[in-house]
């Protein structure tokens, strides 16, 4: 028989060093899942992906256990990566804090693919090249 579903959470955390530390801490908490055990297999499961932001979408069952499934990170992480950059522009409009090239954006689109809510790779990279602009990345013509 299956396990009856609790609820259904989703975190950004940082690949293969994910701590209890708030807002993980007290969201793990609420759900009664068992913390440690979850951060352990979490940070297993990504330890070769440090540096990166590693969404987890997991899911609580009744009787307090759980399973959990890796995404991948946010467009706006894949962006940072690409460029090296720590952190996007505070003022996106006037700030320019580098530049993405259309192959750049082609790859981070065709990565996120299938997570977006679109098949077609025209949409994805118009997405990516949404996100870049709001961070104060420039996109090459």
């Amino acid at each position: 028989m299956a396990k009856k579903i609790k609820s259904v959470l989703k975190l950004n955390l940082p690949a293969g060093s994910a701590t209890p530390a708030p807002p993980v801490g007290p969201i793990l908490g609420q759900a009664g899942i068992n913390m440690m055990d979850f951060l352990k297999q979490y940070n297993d499961k990504t330890s070769d992906k440090r540096g990166q932001v590693i969404p987890a979408e997991i899911t609580v069952y009744e009787d307090r256990s759980f399973t959990f499934v890796l995404r991948l990170p946010p467009v706006a992480n894949m962006i940072k990566q690409a460029l090296k950059l720590k952190m996007g522009s505070a003022t996106p409009n006037t700030k320019k804090v580098g530049k993405l090239t259309q192959e750049q954006v082609k790859q981070i689109a065709e990565q996120k693919l299938p997570e977006l809510n679109t098949n077609d790779l025209e949409s994805a990279k118009r997405s990516v090249i949404g996100t870049a602009r709001s961070m104060g990345v420039e996109v090459a013509e």
